[in-house]
């Protein structure tokens, strides 16, 4: 009775902003309760007492190897999901199902391997992330834990988009609202209750990924879905693997990018200014993770619909769902940046109300969410261009804005006499620059040709 199916969203039919919408809202609900796994932790940790400002800096240090492994579930599970809604929209639901196991098998193999080499190189990987003596003791607690849940929080995520791929988005955001309350729950049971600390905010994301990955993979297997998961296509496939690391390499070098950046910007605070400002990155990257959630759940809910629109040959339809998709994201932004620039304290207080983190923090915030816009326009230009199937484009501008801006502003602007400050000043100039130039060049070359 818990998986009684529903009718599923059929993407050739009705208005294109209602299938859109009705994809994006269960998907926006299921992106805030993802990201909750961590931001829980983070307020629990925050408000622990005496300490917490290096607890939280402890896991700040952590987020990098996070963001790397959450780059292969972008590789290897949403890479997979324009190709499937493109093969279900052309009607071939063999290839579909072929894609669909392919990409679980990847997730599987890429998820142990992964665990292991991150558990065997944790301590010099901390250390060369920018932790200190005294804060690495808190980062090497939580990620040991954290490790172990490595494999179910791949499958979970990575396979969840094909369940909203077929016109199920309450059943996907289930999947991630099912764990995410059971962290909640667990949460000040295991650092207050047990007094485990930061241990117990890992153990709580551990236990709630492997629930979300058993939610999912009960779905999946069912026959009575458009496009099941059976065991007859859980093997690797050469040709349908380069396919989904074509098409996944720009999902992947968006979070392999994140991941550089978040390594350089530790390592530059922690010279510029020392554990207090990797304490008050990890807020300040909590707040944009917040934010950035609704622009996640519409890029999630239109691209299917694209996609699907794109492989059936109805290019109207596609176009509308890019247009549509671009104008939600552009209004929502602007008040989101007019939000943070009017209440700073009350965003920044919600994970820490550490004096020394809150004096300094408020005008870091300020300074990385300026220009926050323009990062509609990146997402809806890159989002476009993964919808489509067009892999150079996605790969090229999921490139430019991190490693070509970010990090050399990064390393630049501080040295150049802005100190800390340069640190937070280089997310805002990239935002301008990469979003522009990433949406203009969509507009011209993959639109142009929806005709």
């Amino acid at each position: 009775m818990i998986f009684k199916r529903h009718n599923n969203i059929d993407f050739s039919k009705g208005p294109v902003w209602k299938c859109i919408i009705s994809q994006a809202i269960p998907l926006t609900v299921a992106q805030f309760v993802q990201l909750l796994y961590n931001v829980i932790d983070r307020i629990y940790l925050g408000h622990m007492g005496e300490g917490h400002s290096l607890a939280l800096t402890g896991v700040g240090l952590t987020f990098p190897v996070i963001t790397l492994i959450m780059a292969f579930t972008a590789l290897f599970g949403h890479g997979g999901i324009p190709l499937f809604s493109i093969e279900r929209g052309r009607g071939n639901k063999e290839r579909a199902g072929r894609i669909l196991g392919n990409s679980f098998a990847l997730l599987s193999v890429s998820g142990m391997i992964l665990m292991l080499l991150c558990f065997i190189f944790s301590k010099p990987v901390l250390y060369a992330f920018g932790a200190s003596d005294t804060s690495f003791v808190y980062a090497q607690r939580y990620l040991r834990i954290y490790l172990f849940g490595t494999l179910f929080s791949m499958i979970a995520t990575g396979l969840n988009g094909y369940i909203s791929a077929q016109g199920y988005p309450g059943t996907g955001m289930l999947s991630t609202v099912i764990g995410a309350v059971l962290n909640m729950l667990l949460d000040p049971l295991f650092i207050f209750g047990f007094k485990l600390g930061v241990s117990g905010a890992a153990l709580a994301t551990v236990i709630s990924q492997i629930i979300s990955a058993i939610w999912v993979m009960r779905f999946l297997i069912r026959r009575d879905i458009p496009v099941p998961l059976i065991k007859e296509n859980v093997k690797l496939d050469k040709r349908i693997t380069i396919d989904i690391c074509r098409l996944g390499a720009s999902n992947f070098i968006m979070q392999g990018t994140n991941f550089a950046v978040q390594v350089v910007c530790n390592s530059t605070l922690s010279v510029y200014g020392g554990d207090l400002y990797v304490g008050i990155m990890t807020v300040t990257n909590s707040v944009r993770e917040i934010f950035i959630l609704p622009i996640n759940g519409i890029i999630s809910g239109a691209q299917p619909v694209i996609s699907y629109n794109y492989g059936a040959k109805d290019y109207k339809r596609a176009r509308a769902g890019i247009n549509f998709n671009t104008v939600l994201g552009v209004v929502y932004t602007m008040f989101a940046w007019l939000a943070v620039i009017a209440f700073p304290h009350f965003f920044f207080a919600l994970f820490s109300e550490d004096i020394l983190l809150l004096d300094a923090g408020i005008d870091a915030l300020k300074i990385y969410f300026f220009g926050f816009v323009f990062m509609a326009l990146q997402f809806a230009g890159q989002s476009s261009f993964q919808a489509l199937g067009d892999a150079k484009h996605a790969i090229f501008f999921s490139l430019l804005r991190k490693a070509f801006i970010v990090v050399p502003l990064t390393l630049i602007l501080p040295a150049a006499g802005f100190g800390v400050k340069g640190v937070f000043l280089a997310e805002p100039v990239s935002n301008v620059i990469g979003g522009l130039a990433c949406f203009i060049t969509m507009r011209l070359t993959a639109y142009k040709k929806l005709k």
